[in-house]
């Protein structure tokens, strides 16, 4: 990881917030790619934001994740880049990702609880956010 890393903007912060959630299982599943994908394009909170700067987020993500610090390190960034009013949106876009492949494994559950807790998000809040992804991504009854 390089030592000067530049700051982050807001929206890198989301992104890096959506990969870290995507890749905390070791399996990024293209479900997860195609919903950060999708979330960029249509987000007001991504308008003009260059979509060719996920790659580059995605690298730092996996950089940090392979430092022993590593996860305190991102959420350190994340705080730094993002205004404290975009936290539940950064928890909201974890959700969507972790839940974009209808399923949700214990590494993507403990980076969410991780994530609501470095964030400082309210638990009731948190399950709010939590009920409308899964609602959002439940597929419909044959």
């Amino acid at each position: 990881m390089p030592d000067a890393l530049p700051p982050l903007s807001p929206q890198d912060a989301l992104v890096a917030v959506m990969v870290a959630v995507s890749a905390s299982d070791e399996e990024i599943r293209t479900s997860e790619l195609l919903a950060i994908e999708r979330i960029v394009n249509n987000l007001p909170a991504f308008g003009g934001y260059d979509a060719d700067r996920i790659g580059t987020i995605a690298r730092t993500v996996y950089a940090l994740f392979e430092e022993e610090d590593g996860l305190e390190a991102l959420f350190g960034l994340v705080r730094e880049a993002l205004p404290e009013a975009a936290f539940e949106t950064a928890y909201a876009l974890a959700c969507d990702v972790a839940a974009a492949d209808g399923t949700l494994n214990q590494p993507e559950l403990r980076m969410l609880e991780e994530t609501r807790i470095e964030l400082g998000l309210d638990r009731l809040h948190a399950a709010a956010i939590e009920r409308g992804a899964r609602a959002r991504h439940m597929p419909l009854p044959a």
